[in-house]
This record gives structure tokens, sequence and C-alpha cells, in this order.
């Protein structure tokens, strides 16, 4: 059986997030004390407290989901897998799970890139949406007659395509692709443009960062976001990572070619269970095999309790819409799991 581990992205943090992995694995506990004096701030007493709020800000999100997920996998996980992926942000912790990257290194240029994303939104806000129940064709041609810059942004599972850019295109993308026949658009709670040329001012002050970071080869392939296929070349993992910011995250494709290439178990490592559910969606529509709930193997390898999760993003707003709608597979058939 071939296994593939996946890191989600900005969306599953929830207050609380990691602490008991902390209070009950030494090695858990160095790293994030390591990640604390490397960031410059406490970020474990901002993911240990309460407040949902104080979590969100994206400069302390998206260093807290990553190293959820980096210390999880390295903690955590003992077996080898045959690929990795990650969703967005969630590709940096895949990464660095894959030795690719270095923890220090992938946590600076984590935070860098999450800096460099508030400042692009304060800058030149923008808009996003989540489209359900449209064929991706039709979303991509809609996008590209409609007045403005829109463009999907995160071709997430079939049925789901989240859309950004200019807020006004947005909105006029979005009343046509109701009218085309789409179930639902639905505007996200985010300021920002994420995935689209918007972010191209985010984009050039993280290139100089990247090139300047060593790349080592990973042990296993990575599937990357931009082109949706495997590699374990330094080179052009780097040359793909600086496209990531402007880019559509191929999630679909990723699923769809890591299944071409004989993946059989998904274990999704940090917190939250989007990706989970992303991943069912598409292999019910693949017609993998029949689709059912019985039996289905949801969480059997989770390491530590896990606790609810909560940028009002790409991902969190329209998980919950999806929920009821889920087809999965049995586990003879797919594995898909989660660890917290």
């Amino acid at each position: 059986m071939k296994k593939a581990y996946v890191f989600p992205g900005q969306g599953s943090q929830f207050p609380g997030m990691a602490e008991e992995l902390y209070e009950a694995n030494p090695e858990a506990k160095a790293l994030m004390e390591r990640a604390n004096e490397v960031l410059g701030f406490r970020i474990t007493d901002i993911m240990f407290g309460d407040s949902a709020e104080d979590l969100k800000a994206t400069r302390v999100t998206q260093p807290a989901i990553f190293l959820h997920s980096v210390v999880l996998a390295k903690c955590c996980v003992q077996d080898k897998p045959d690929a990795v992926a990650g969703h967005s942000l969630g590709e940096f912790s895949a990464l660095t799970a894959a030795g690719a990257l270095s923890f220090e290194d992938g946590l600076r240029l984590v935070a860098l890139r999450a800096q460099a994303m508030q400042k692009c939104c304060e800058a030149q806000p923008g808009a996003m949406a989540a489209i359900i129940n449209l064929p991706d064709e039709v979303i991509d041609q809609i996008c590209q007659e409609t007045e403005g810059l829109v463009i999907p942004a995160n071709y997430n599972s079939k049925g789901q395509v989240v859309i950004s850019g200019e807020k006004e295109a947005v909105d006029k993308a979005c009343a046509a692709l109701k009218a085309a026949g789409a179930k639902r658009a639905l505007p996200l709670p985010v300021s920002g443009a994420f995935h689209s040329p918007l972010m191209e001012p985010a984009r050039e002050e993280l290139a100089k960062a990247i090139a300047d970071t060593p790349f080592q080869q990973p042990v296993c392939p990575i599937y990357q976001n931009v082109t949706a296929l495997p590699t374990t070349n330094p080179e052009v993992i780097k040359a793909n990572l600086l496209q990531q910011l402007t880019s559509p995250v191929r999630w679909t494709q990723t699923v769809q070619n890591m299944l071409a290439d004989g993946i059989t178990s998904f274990l999704e490592i940090g917190p939250g269970t989007v990706l989970q559910g992303l991943i069912k969606r598409t292999i019910a529509a693949e017609g993998t095999a029949p689709a059912s709930a019985k039996n289905f193997a949801d969480a059997t390898a989770r390491a530590v309790p896990s606790a609810g999760n909560s940028e009002g993003n790409t991902l969190s707003g329209a998980s919950a819409i999806l929920s009821a709608e889920e087809r999965v597979l049995p586990a003879e058939a797919i594995i898909i799991e989660g660890i917290q």
C-alpha cells in the first residue's frame, strides 16, 4: 500500500492547538520552544490560549499551523511516506516534513510569507468566493469573460472551486456563476485575493528569501500546488514555490494524480480535518470504488487527543457546506486518516 502525508493550510487553526502535544512529548516541546526563539515572540502562548481572534491574525495563524503540523510529523509519525503534499501554506509543512527544508528555514519562510501577505492585503484589498457544484471548465470560462481581475484560485475538490481577485470582479463572477447553475457562490470572510496576481508584491518579497534558502532533496516526491505533479528536484521545488502565491492551488488535480500513481492511503497531519473531506469528495467523484459510508477508517492513527478546529479562508468557509454532501469510500479501497 502506497501512502501519502498531506498537510492543511490556513483556516484549520483552533484555540488550544498542540497544547496537549507540548505537554506530553519532550521532543515536541523542544521544537515549539525553538520556534518561539526563531519567531521572536511566544507563539505557543497564543496557540494555547483561548482567543480565536488572536489566533486569526495572519502573522500568527500561518506559523502556528506550520508548527503544529511539522511537530506532529517529526515527533509522532514513524513511517516514511511514498509522497507528500500540502494545501497552500501546507506545502511548506510538507517540504519541511520531507526534509527539503530545515525546521528553522521552513518556519522563517512561513513567517515572512504571512507578513508579506498581510501587507499585501492591507495595501490592495481583494475578495474570494467558494463556488459549489459547477464544473471547473465553466468556472474557468466565466472568470475569463468577467471584466476586471478574477481567477480560479483553489481547485479544492470536484464541485468546489474558490475564485479570487478584485472585489467588484468577484461579485460579478459570482452572479454569472449562479446564473450558470452554481448551487452556491459563497463570499469568504477574507480581506485579500490569495493565489491571484494581486499577491504579486508578496511574491516578490518572498522570492529573494526562497532564492537564498538552501533546499535539499526530499525523502520522497512532493506534489506541488502549482503543477499538481511530483518532484524531488530542489531547483524545481524552488521554482514552483516562487509561483505559488500568485497561482492556483491545484488540489483536485493533486489528489487525482496521486491516485493515478498508486497512492491508496492518505494521512492528514495537522490541525483540523478539511483535507480529509476534500480528498473523499474527489475520490468519490473519480469513481475509484463504490461509494459507501460503512466501515470507513476516519481517524484510527491519532497520536494525541484532538480538539475542535476553527482565516475565514479558502477552505474553512466552504468546508462546512460540504460536510453533509460528502460521499466516502470503504476503508479497504482508500484509507483517509487524520492525526492532530
